[in-house]
């Protein structure tokens, strides 16, 4: 057993020379994760979208579309865009002046107070979905409650008191709260998972590389002797030195990042330092196995980059994986990110704890024995190769 550590001890120390001395693993591994998550996290640093243009046509004229429009312009997300007409309106957002506008014909008011439909128009620009959606959404809470006014101030006046005006008028009350992301924002859902996607896909290119690199120059025999000839020697010897500097970067990413991102943080801090854990111990052996199918450094690096944004879809973070295609799900079970995700969003956003999570614990730790026994064939395959090149 000392022995055994001792070849780890040495591959750790080769591996951290190895990333040292290459300017892309220094790149994708030192420089690459802090980058991407402070720059990737300030595009999200509001979270919400706020003061999104939207031009204003009134043609009614009246106390009710006055009053609609006073109460449209305190709403931090619009910002009122005035226009002369609705061709004008119109313009403003086909020239990308504003997202969108907001048109009250006339005859609004005496339709509603006559108790028939007033409708208004609402148009938004789509293309782009975020404000598109947030606009949508608040003007048509806004409509509503204007409306409910309207009914309050005519059930009064037909001689019902408050208590009963308010019952006819709202007769069901909604009582709406969002339980984890409070404000209901994109920005809050997506920068936990992406920062774990940023962890996970430097580490794998990155280790991915190296083997690669390593298969390139022929080193894996020298590898195995360093590893005292064992197989799992050689594999968590050179994993060592990413499982440790990951880490750290778990560790500054929910404390730095989440502190300056105002990122809530619900769970236990040792829930998710063991599903990180786990996490890269399944990482680990995938990013050797990875490594050993491509022919060279470039390859490899060019590859998995390229996984990056469809990891990402089919890990059922940004779609629901219930709605993916049966194939996409088979092939979303094998990625590690996909149980990873479930456990780390539950204990981070929900306050869960693992023993809520335990298929998806265990799902995690099946993908890590079984990319082990690839990460460990894949070594022996190349070791026989190159070994058989030099006789």
């Amino acid at each position: 057993m000392p022995d055994f550590f001792r070849h780890i001890t040495r591959l750790f120390l080769r591996e951290a020379k190895l990333v040292v001395q290459d300017h892309s693993l220094l790149l994708t591994l030192l420089i690459a994760p802090l980058l991407y998550a402070f720059f990737y996290g300030s595009i999200y640093s509001y979270k919400v979208e706020e003061k999104v243009l939207l031009a204003v046509a009134d043609d009614d004229k009246s106390e009710l579309s006055r009053t609609f429009l006073q109460q449209l312009s305190k709403m931090q997300i619009v910002e009122v865009v005035g226009a002369r007409d609705l061709k004008d309106a119109q313009e403003k957002m086909y020239y990308g002046t504003c997202q969108g506008y907001l048109y009250i014909p006339g005859g609004v008011q005496k339709k509603v107070l006559a108790l028939q439909q007033g409708d208004i128009v609402l148009a938004v620009n789509a293309a782009r979905f975020l404000p598109s959606s947030e606009l949508a959404g608040a003007i048509t809470t806004l409509a509503l409650t204007v409306g409910a006014g309207v009914r309050l101030k005519y059930n009064e006046m037909k001689g019902l008191n408050s208590q009963m005006a308010m019952r006819e008028t709202q007769p069901v009350n909604l009582d709406y709260r969002p339980m984890y992301n409070t404000r209901s924002s994109y920005g809050a859902f997506l920068l936990p998972g992406l920062l774990a996607l940023i962890l996970q896909q430097t580490l794998l290119i990155g280790l991915a590389e190296s083997m690669a690199l390593d298969k390139q120059k022929k080193n894996v025999p020298e590898m195995l002797h360093m590893g005292g000839g064992s197989l799992s020697a050689t594999l968590w010897g050179k994993g060592l030195f990413y499982l440790v500097l990951f880490l750290c970067y778990a560790f500054f990413f929910l404390t730095v990042n989440y502190s300056t991102l105002d990122i809530p943080f619900r769970g236990h801090a040792f829930d998710v330092a063991v599903a990180f854990i786990i996490f890269f111990f399944t990482l680990i052996p995938l990013g050797i196995w990875l490594g050993t199918l491509f022919p060279s450094q470039l390859m490899a690096a060019q590859m998995m980059v390229f996984s990056t944004y469809p990891v990402f879809l089919i890990a059922g973070y940004a779609w629901p994986y219930e709605s993916l295609p049966v194939p996409l799900q088979w092939l979303s079970s094998m990625v590690p990110t996909t149980p990873f995700l479930r456990v780390y969003q539950s204990v981070v956003q929900t306050g869960a704890t693992l023993a809520d999570n335990v298929p998806s614990v265990l799902h995690l730790l099946a993908l890590t024995a079984f990319y082990m026994l690839l990460a460990l064939l894949g070594l022996r395959r190349l070791n026989k190769q190159q070994q058989s090149l030099s006789l």
